[in-house]
Parts: structure tokens; C-alpha cells; sequence
């Protein structure tokens, strides 16, 4: 006898699903990679760097 019929026999209410207790896929990238944000601000400064050094070799 499935779930729904014996719930039914018993006057019990509808079972609800609790879509919320589902994990949630998370899209930023920041999240999935906490390091990311350091690498990324690592390549800025070095790129900075190295185009202060070409400005004033010129």
C-alpha cells in the first residue's frame, strides 16, 4: 500500500515537500572559488607593475 492511499485511510493531510531543504546551486564563481578573487587582484598588481616600468623606460 503506497504512502498516499494509507494517508487518505487515515485523514492525514497531504504530505508536503519542502523544496527549500534542497541544496542550492550556487553561480558565483567567487563563492566556488574563494581564492580567485586574491589570484585575480595578485595579476592586476603585477600587471600595473609591469606597465609602470614600461612607461618610465621609454
Amino acid at each position: 500500500m503506497g504512502e498516499a492511499k494509507r494517508r487518505k485511510e487515515q485523514g492525514l493531510p497531504v504530505r508536503n515537500t519542502n523544496k527549500s531543504d534542497t541544496k542550492v546551486v550556487s553561480k558565483n564563481i567567487f563563492i566556488k572559488y574563494p581564492r580567485l578573487s586574491y589570484i585575480i587582484l595578485v595579476l592586476g598588481v603585477i600587471y600595473l607593475i609591469f606597465d609602470l616600468v614600461q612607461y618610465y623606460n621609454r
